[in-house]
């Protein structure tokens, strides 16, 4: 076998590899917002999937709408106090559900035992903490995924889109060249994470935070409605940078292929 060009693949966590459809945060979040009064919707805790889970209380905060109704129900506007009180109500919910959202998403075990067998190196980043992230690598690795690397928000000064979570991958991979990783990720500010560490960057649309479904219920969604919101899910991947999006991780090795094919040209992300 030709030897890889590529050294690593960095993989997000949920939506990308685990949670089909990105859904153990939602829940989480909405409730942590009604125990103050407020209440949210999935769509306003789905806007700023991605980056630290402290960052995206923040920006739910943040949002107008919300904004508003926490000046109503508490007679004053949210700050950085408010922000820390939701996110440490957040954070036990999202640990006690983030296990029942555990599966591996289909084909992605098969995806990284193949890109191993190439020679590369598996890394991951994610916008849980740590304490999150606890219940989920085991069993994400019984069903037989266990990267080489985890960074996790909370692990350094930034998170996402900041490259910093990258650079330490890149440190713990012992990878030299940014120009030699594939980053793949189902938010565009994973995706932006990727481009600004100097990676390729693959997009997932369909089992992530965009799309926003699980499995069943994308099978129940009629045609047009699903090809509606792929297509919008492909489009905002793509207008965040993605060199290539893909419909699961399942479905990139064509894409790396590609990648291979264009470092073998001279050409960098």
């Amino acid at each position: 076998m030709t030897r890889s060009r590529l050294e690593a693949v960095v993989f997000d966590w949920a939506g990308t590899m685990v949670d089909h459809g990105s859904q153990a945060p939602m829940g989480a979040f909405v409730r942590a917002f009604a125990e103050f009064g407020v209440e949210i919707t999935t769509a306003e805790a789905r806007g700023p999937m991605g980056v630290a889970k402290r960052d995206h209380v923040k920006a739910i905060l943040e949002a107008p709408r919300v904004a508003a109704l926490w000046q109503e129900r508490h007679g004053q506007a949210p700050g950085e106090a408010e922000v820390d009180r939701v996110y440490e109500v957040f954070v036990p919910l999202n640990v006690a559900v983030v296990s029942d959202y555990a599966t591996l998403i289909e084909g992605a075990a098969d995806t990284v035992r193949r890109l191993r067998a190439r020679g590369l190196r598996i890394g991951s980043t994610t916008g849980y903490v740590r304490e999150i992230m606890a219940p989920l690598l085991p069993l994400a690795a019984e069903q037989g995924y266990a990267p080489d690397s985890l960074v996790c928000a909370g692990d350094l000064s930034q998170g996402r889109p900041s490259p910093l979570m990258m650079w330490r991958t890149f440190l713990d991979l012992e990878v030299q060249r940014p120009w030699r990783v594939v980053k793949v990720d189902d938010t565009e500010v994973g995706i932006e994470e990727g481009l600004n560490a100097g990676c390729w960057s693959v997009g997932v649309a369909m089992t992530g935070n965009l799309f926003g479904h699980n499995a069943e219920e994308t099978a129940a969604l009629e045609p047009e409605v699903l090809e509606a919101q792929r297509a919008d899910a492909y489009a905002r991947l793509t207008r965040a940078g993605a060199h290539a999006v893909v419909d699961s991780v399942a479905d990139l090795e064509p894409v790396i292929d590609e990648i291979e094919g264009a470092l073998a040209r001279g050409e960098r992300p």
